[in-house]
C-alpha cells in the first residue's frame, strides 16, 4: 500500500520590542514629533523560528477468503499480521471497513475487437454502477482505443455514468485490423505520429496519476477489456507502478470476442499482462469470455469485495522517505485463509 506521508509545519514570529527613547527637551508645538527608536526591520527580515514535524502512516486495504473463495468477515487485529520487507510491523488501527468512501474508475475498451461485446458491457456496467455508487462515492468513465477519452468525469450520480456508458462507441479505425478513415464511426481521431491500437497501459497510468492520485479512501479501477495493449507509450511495469503509487486496486474483467481474433488471423496474448497488473495491485482478473451471465456475476463479485474489506494501518519501522518500493505481506490465522492484497507500496513523501 502506498504510504500516506504528511508534513506539518508550525511557524511563529518572535517580535522584537524595544522601548522608545525621547529627547529631554520638549519639541516645539509647530514641529513634528521626532523618534530616536531604531527603524523597524522589514517584515520579511523579522526573526523567525520554525518547527517541522513529519508523520507517516501506511494504510493496507485487503480481502480475506476461505478455501472455497468465500469472503471471511469479523477478523480482528489479533488474527492478522503485516510485514514490510519481511519485518513485522505494529498495527495502529484495524477495522472491518465496508462504508469508507469509494472512488471508482471504469475503463471501457472501445477498440474494434470489442464490437460484439460492447452492448453486454454497457448493460452489466450500468446495473453495477446503480448498485455500487452511493452518496459519498464517486466514479468516472474512460473510453480506451487509440486514445484515452474522458467520457464522464468524477460524479456521485450513477445516471450520468450510465448515460455516458451507453454513449460509448466502437472506434472502427483505430487499429486491431480495422480499416477506414481515422475517427470513423464516432471513434477518436489519432494524434499524428501517436500510438495506434488499444492503449490500455496508458489508460491505467493516466487514470492513476491524473484522477486517483489526489483522492482519499478506497480507490479501484475496473477494466472491461480483452487485455490486448497496442501502442501504449508507457510499459506494463510503469502502469503498475503508477497504480501502486496512487494506492489503486485494479480489477480486470477479461471479456474477449474470440471470433474477432479468428477473423483477423490474430493470436491472443492479453491474459498474462492483465493477470500481473491485478495481482501486483491487490485486485483480481475475472475471465468471462463473451458470456453475459458470467459478466454480470463478475460485477457482483467485485461489488462484494469492495464492500467487504479490511483496513489496517501502521507506522513503518523503516522511516526513510527515499522513494523505494517496500514489499508487503499480510497473513491471517485460520485454516486455508488467503489474503488478497497489493504486493507493496512506494515510500514517497509529499511536497512541503
Amino acid at each position: 500500500m502506498k504510504a500516506r506521508w504528511g508534513v506539518a509545519a508550525l511557524f511563529f514570529a518572535l517580535p522584537v520590542l524595544i522601548p522608545a527613547a525621547w529627547a529631554q527637551l520638549a519639541p516645539s508645538p509647530d514641529e513634528a514629533p521626532v523618534s530616536t527608536a531604531p527603524a523597524a526591520a522589514p517584515e520579511d527580515e523579522q526573526p523567525m523560528a520554525t518547527l517541522k514535524l513529519t508523520v507517516n502512516l501506511v494504510d493496507v486495504v485487503f480481502n480475506v477468503k476461505d478455501k472455497s473463495g468465500g469472503l471471511v468477515p469479523h477478523l480482528t487485529r489479533d488474527d492478522c499480521t503485516i510485514s514490510e520487507d519481511k519485518v513485522p510491523q505494529t498495527l495502529k488501527n484495524f477495522v472491518e471497513e465496508s462504508h469508507l468512501p469509494l472512488t471508482l474508475g471504469i475503463l471501457l475498451d472501445t477498440s474494434y475487437s470489442q464490437r460484439r461485446v460492447l452492448q453486454l458491457e454497457q448493460d452489466a456496467g450500468s446495473q453495477f454502477l446503480e448498485r455500487v455508487i452511493k452518496q459519498k462515492d464517486e466514479a468516472f468513465l474512460l473510453g480506451v482505443d487509440v486514445n484515452v477519452d474522458l467520457l464522464q468525469d468524477l460524479t456521485s450520480n450513477p445516471r450520468l455514468l450510465s448515460r455516458a456508458l451507453y454513449k460509448a462507441e466502437i472506434n472502427t479505425a483505430g487499429g486491431n485490423g480495422a480499416s477506414g478513415m481515422p475517427g470513423a464511426g464516432g471513434g477518436t481521431i489519432p494524434t499524428p505520429g501517436g500510438p495506434r491500437g488499444t492503449v490500455l497501459y496508458d489508460a491505467v497510468d493516466q487514470a492513476s496519476r491524473d484522477k486517483m492520485n489526489q483522492e482519499t479512501g478506497r480507490k479501484a479501477l475496473i477494466m472491461l477489456t480483452d487485455g490486448e495493449d497496442q501502442g501504449s507509450r508507457v510499459k506494463l511495469d510503469q502502469a503498475i507502478e503508477s497504480a501502486q503509487k496512487a494506492n489503486v486496486i485494479v480489477y480486470v474483467i477479461l471479456i474477449a470476442d474470440v471470433h474477432s481474433y479468428l477473423e483477423q488471423g490474430m493470436s491472443y496474448t492479453g491474459y498474462s499482462p492483465m493477470k500481473k497488473m491485478t495481482e501486483e495491485t491487490g485486485g483480481r482478473l475475472i475471465d468471462v469470455g463473451n458470456n453475459g451471465k458470467k459478466l454480470e456475476a463478475a460485477f457482483a463479485q467485485i461489488e462484494a469485495e469492495l464492500r467487504s474489506q479490511y483496513l489496517a494501518s501502521y507506522r513503518p519501522s523503516n522511516t526513510k522517505v527515499d522513494g523505494s518500493f517496500r514489499k508487503l505481506a499480510v497473513e491471517c490465522r485460520g485454516d486455508g485463509l488467503k489474503v488478497q492484497v497489493r504486493k507493496g507500496y512506494y515510500a514517497i513523501g509529499s511536497a512541503e
